[in-house]
């Protein structure tokens, strides 16, 4: 591992560029800096370690706000002095204003405008707003002041999902369809989807809310699957509000035809 490190360039003050991107969207997230022992910390841990320039000190990316980010991969440049991390992002917010992400300001008409919604208010997040760079505390306090804020019903139901995910098979529903082909959790996704529609055939208010309910546990065990949170979900939807869903669909329409484009990749 040393000799793939020795390969950065870190500057005169031991620092490098590290960028965080989301490895579905491939959004960029955020930028930081990591020294040696951050860089370290994060291909022993799977967790980004970054270091603190105002505090002079390794902060985990979620120690306070619990927005934790799990690395699926890291990149160096070709002058070896950037790195890019491939993650997926905890509770869908890695900016510390509560957006998706730290790139929301858009120049548009000679100034900069805010393009991308809150989702969560920074006061929930923190008990005190806070950069990222002020955010490096201990663990134990950091757990407390995540246990404190307010939490979702799918949230909440997303975490018992992934304790489960380790759990004995044939004690735990949801570990069975985890630990089965990929499709098993597909295939009750289709079921379930064909129960929802038959019961709105019927018109029974009650089982089209049961079975509306069992179609969206199946698909935030598709999340947990795939190593996505509900809030990611719920972080879309948000952009689109106020869109018009022909406009939506038309722009990925058109951003699919530029993808096939001879020369696009």
């Amino acid at each position: 591992m040393s000799a793939w490190i020795d390969q950065v360039r870190f500057d005169g003050q031991g620092l490098v560029t590290a960028v965080a991107q989301d490895h579905l969207s491939h959004r960029i997230l955020m930028v930081a800096h990591m020294n040696r022992e951050a860089l370290e910390a994060t291909l022993a841990t799977g967790e980004a370690v970054y270091f603190s320039r105002s505090r002079q000190r390794l902060w985990r990316k979620g120690e306070s706000s619990g927005h934790v980010q799990r690395v699926h991969e890291i990149r160096l440049d070709c002058d070896g002095d950037v790195v890019l991390m491939q993650v997926t992002q905890g509770g869908g917010i890695a900016c510390h204003t509560g957006r998706v992400s730290c790139f929301y300001l858009q120049w548009q008409n000679g100034s900069w405008q805010a393009v991308d919604p809150v989702i969560k208010d920074p006061k929930e997040i923190y008990a005190a707003p806070l950069s990222e760079g002020q955010a490096a505390v201990s663990p134990a306090s950091a757990a407390g002041a995540s246990s404190r804020q307010p939490q979702t019903v799918l949230g909440r139901l997303a975490d018992v999902i992934a304790q489960r995910r380790g759990a004995d098979p044939e004690k735990s529903y949801v570990a069975r369809l985890l630990q089965r082909a990929p499709d098993a959790v597909l295939k009750k996704i289709g079921e379930e989807a064909t129960e929802t529609v038959m019961a709105c055939k019927d018109g029974l208010p009650d089982r089209i809310v049961s079975e509306t309910a069992d179609l969206w546990f199946h698909c935030l065990v598709m999340l947990e699957q795939h190593g996505l949170r509900p809030e990611a979900v719920l972080a879309e939807l948000m952009r689109r509000e106020g869109l018009s869903g022909l406009d939506e669909k038309a722009a990925r329409q058109a951003q699919a035809r530029q993808q096939d484009e001879p020369g696009a990749h």
